[in-house]
């Protein structure tokens, strides 16, 4: 005889009671996951770091445990050097990101724009953006000496070409029907600019701001080892030459925590500008906040 399964007698309101919890449970599982993936690089890194110091693969003298590294950051925080160091090379960053976003975005737009522009400026531009960033330090020194103006001028160089060659592609790369539609409907230059142009190019100009912010925290290095007697290009040098290398390293982690913070800050902001956007990282962030 066949087996009569029981029949389950609970009412369906408990049922569905399961179920939200159990969706609620997966849910505060994917956001926990969701903050958390971030970090699992890093820790991965620290503790196998940790672990080959202590079977002696690194040298000690070479290669500090992370534990010096964390000394060193604390030494400089004590003293009151770390804020010192780290804001001098922010406000250069910042100072040359600056220059460089404003002359991008001005070449920028008249290329994409203009025909004869571009066949008049883009060869030479494009040419510049081949030379290598430190061939540029000696003829910085020469008109600039070696203050700020020589490492500001250096990181503004690097912040230039990813922003320029992105918002002219982006431009020229208009839909061109988008365009015609709006000289048909009689919309001026400036409206055509505002509602069809810049939104279309706003993506792409975003992309090139973080490119040419990444590329300023590299200058900012070459920038400060032409001299300069503070900031955290200044203490990876001293280190070197007083034989730290804990401190080489604090510096270079200190420029990717600070390179990183600045990336996100510039990344929230222009998020709020791209708010219309319907893009597959837009549905990511949805899902995590689910």
């Amino acid at each position: 005889m066949t087996a009569i399964e029981p029949i389950d007698n609970r009412p369906a309101v408990d049922l569905r009671e399961e179920v939200a919890r159990a969706t609620s449970f997966s849910a505060v599982l994917t956001w926990l996951w969701w903050r958390a993936a971030p970090w699992v690089v890093p820790a991965v890194l620290v503790v196998a770091w940790e672990a080959l110091g202590r079977l002696g693969v690194f040298a000690p003298n070479l290669v500090p445990p992370p534990g010096a590294v964390v000394d060193a950051v604390v030494k400089l925080a004590a003293d009151g050097e770390l804020v010192e160091h780290v804001a001098v090379t922010l406000g250069r960053v910042a100072a040359g990101f600056v220059w460089g976003v404003a002359a991008a975005t001005v070449l920028g737009v008249a290329t994409g724009v203009s025909a004869t522009a571009r066949r008049l400026l883009d060869p030479t531009l494009q040419a510049l953006k081949a030379v290598p960033s430190l061939a540029w330090v000696p003829l910085f020194i020469l008109w600039f000496g070696i203050f700020e103006e020589s490492k500001i001028t250096l990181i503004a160089v690097g912040v230039f070409f990813p922003v320029y060659l992105n918002l002219m592609i982006a431009i020229r790369g208009a839909d061109r029907k988008l365009v015609e539609v709006a000289r048909i409907n009689g919309l001026s230059l400036w409206a055509t600019v505002r509602y069809v142009l810049v939104p279309g190019t706003l993506p792409a100009y975003v992309a090139g701001l973080r490119g040419g912010l990444a590329l300023g925290w590299m200058f900012v290095v070459a920038a400060e080892l032409m001299g300069a007697s503070e900031g955290l290009g200044f203490l990876m040098i001293d280190g070197q030459m007083t034989g730290r290398p804990a401190m080489i390293i604090a510096a270079l982690l200190l420029f990717a925590v600070t390179g990183k913070l600045t990336d996100q800050l510039l990344v929230t902001v222009a998020g709020r500008f791209l708010v219309w956007q319907d893009s597959l990282a837009t549905s990511e962030q949805e899902s995590s906040h689910a």
